[in-house]
């Protein structure tokens, strides 16, 4: 099994999305279906269905068989992942996700046009809300229908709850984190943040369901998960450094991480290390909407001449080589996944976009 033999599955994938909310929408009271609509639209735009992948991987890694069996499975962590980004885009005020208009800022134009009653922002803001945790019933029902023993239902179900609870975690002091001066939030703050709230949810968590699924006792699974928590951690680095803007003619991705004040290993470390000259360039556009391009750029420069951004690319070098050597000296872990999970690491740390 490799990782574009995994990619076959994507259409059923997207079928048993569509039809999540299609019986929901039966069942539904009249007046609620076009919110159900709402998010059915905001799933079905794509994404990378990277957590699905890694569920259906997870089953492969556990019994070296074919992954159909925990499509569903796969779903339950798209509803989750919609849920986190639906809140995520309300809490950085983020115009835009998945190549359209984010789910607050739609229902808030939506209320504009109908000429409701109140505010249209707090409209937005609220009903966004309210819709990202809709996700959650769907993402427990779609991991219930697996049909798997009870027993590992069980224990995925209880995989889910601790995925919840610390991405949750890692929200929490992300949030904190970028109320604090720069100069006071320290590497090890950041990687916490992404181990718990990037790492978890996006690698090990997904792959770990769908090992559970497939048989798998959670004692037994020691190496997987510090394999992808590893490399959990050097997708989140990737993606910072993708979200300063860095590779932006790739990556389609903006200075977004700069201009929401995000405190990124690339700007704590050039922080740190930088002059105070350096310090204020970058305080002139953490956190700053109206930044000019030009002052981003600059930002940007003041973050690569300072070595920031190498010390990211080696810290992500390192993560990468420590998960590798401990997946390829595993005992526990399939000599037959070995080379999928290879794969695996290589697309989530090397991506462009």
């Amino acid at each position: 099994m490799n990782l574009p033999e995994l990619y076959r599955y994507l259409p059923t994938l997207e079928s048993r999305l569509r039809g999540s909310y299609g019986a929901a929408r039966r069942s539904a009271p009249r007046a609620v279906r076009p919110y159900l609509d709402v998010n059915q639209e905001f799933i079905l735009r794509g994404g990378k269905r990277f957590r699905a992948i890694l569920v259906l991987a997870g089953y492969f890694v556990a019994t070296g068989r074919d992954p159909r069996p925990v499509v569903d499975a796969a779903a339950a962590v798209e509803h989750f992942q919609s849920w986190m980004l639906i809140h995520d885009d309300i809490v950085d005020h983020a115009e835009e996700r998945r190549g359209g208009v984010s789910v607050h800022r739609a229902l808030a134009a939506a209320h504009r046009r109908e000429g409701l009653g109140g505010s249209p922002d707090d409209y937005g803001v609220g009903i966004g809300i309210t819709l990202g945790d809709l996700e959650e019933p769907f993402t427990v029902e779609a991991l219930l229908s697996v049909r798997a023993p009870a027993a590992a239902r069980l224990a995925a179900l209880a995989e889910y709850v601790r995925m919840t609870r610390l991405t949750a975690y890692g929200q929490l002091l992300d949030i904190r984190n970028g109320t604090l001066d720069p100069g006071v939030v320290t590497e090890r703050d950041v990687l916490d943040v992404h181990r718990l709230k990037s790492a978890v949810y996006t690698v090990a968590a997904p792959l770990k369901i769908g090992a559970l699924l497939g048989g798998a006792r959670p004692s037994g699974l020691a190496d997987l998960e510090s394999v992808a928590t590893d490399l959990g951690i050097a997708f989140q680095l990737r993606d910072d450094v993708l979200g300063a803007g860095f590779d932006a003619s790739e990556s389609g991705k903006s200075s977004n991480d700069l201009i929401e004040g995000k405190r990124t290993l690339l700007v704590v470390r050039a922080w740190q290390v930088g002059t105070e000259s350096d310090r204020g360039c970058l305080r002139g556009v953490l956190g700053r909407p109206g930044a000019t391009p030009a002052e981003l750029d600059r930002a940007r420069e003041t973050i690569r001449a300072t070595g920031s951004l190498d010390y990211s690319e080696r810290r992500i070098a390192q993560l990468t080589a420590r998960a590798l050597a401990r997946l390829r000296r595993s005992r526990s872990i399939r000599a037959k996944a070995k080379p999928l999970l290879e794969e695996l690491a290589d697309r989530l740390t090397r991506r462009r976009a």
